[in-house]
Formats: structure tokens, sequence, C-alpha cells
């Protein structure tokens, strides 16, 4: 599987689906399914049932759902949603926006 260019608290822009044209910050990113958690995106309702001896409430929560990679688009800081390239710097290799040329930042 090849790696993502995608990472966790990045800002991307949905292309497809009910809340295409949302922008958000990726909370999770599942790379071997491909998918990734994007805030306040796809959001569905879940029963949550009381559990005995923690103090948990039960009802409906609302939460986010995955969102396939190949739906979503990485929006760059200067120039706004864009495609990304890969460079090697030396030793390192960092993420490119395709449209202004600025490096993003990387996984810490």
């Amino acid at each position: 599987m090849q790696s993502l260019m995608i990472h966790r608290n990045d800002t991307v822009k949905v292309l497809t689906g009910s809340d295409r044209g949302k922008t958000g910050r990726v909370l999770r990113v599942f790379p071997d399914k491909g998918t990734l958690l994007v805030e306040h995106v796809r959001i569905v309702k879940k029963t949550v049932s009381s559990k005995t001896g923690q103090r948990t409430k039960g009802g409906i929560a609302e939460q986010e759902s995955p969102i396939h990679i190949s739906n979503v688009v990485l929006v760059c800081p200067n120039c706004g949603p864009t495609a990304v390239a890969r460079r090697r710097e030396g030793e390192m290799r960092v993420r490119v926006c395709k449209t202004c040329g600025q490096t993003l930042a990387t996984k810490k």
C-alpha cells in the first residue's frame, strides 16, 4: 500500500457526497482502508447504551464516519484546494503544493 499524502491535522475539502464543499480538519487516517475522519463531515447518529459502574449516559450520539481518501483534496494555506507532490530535500521527503510550489508541513 502506498503511503498517503494526507496526514492528521491537515485541512481538507470534500469533493463528493452530501457534504460536498465542506472543509475540515483530519482527525484520524486509516491507511490500510484508504479512509479518514474529517471533523464535522459525514456525521452519523449512533445509539449508545449506558454502562453500569461507569457514569456513561445512554442515548443517541453523533459522530464522524470515515470518508474515502479519493473524495477529499488537501487545502494549501496559500492557494486553496490543490494537488500534492513529493520532493526530496536532502534525506527527507516533503510534500509540495503543485500550484504554488510551497512546502507543506509533514508528519511529526
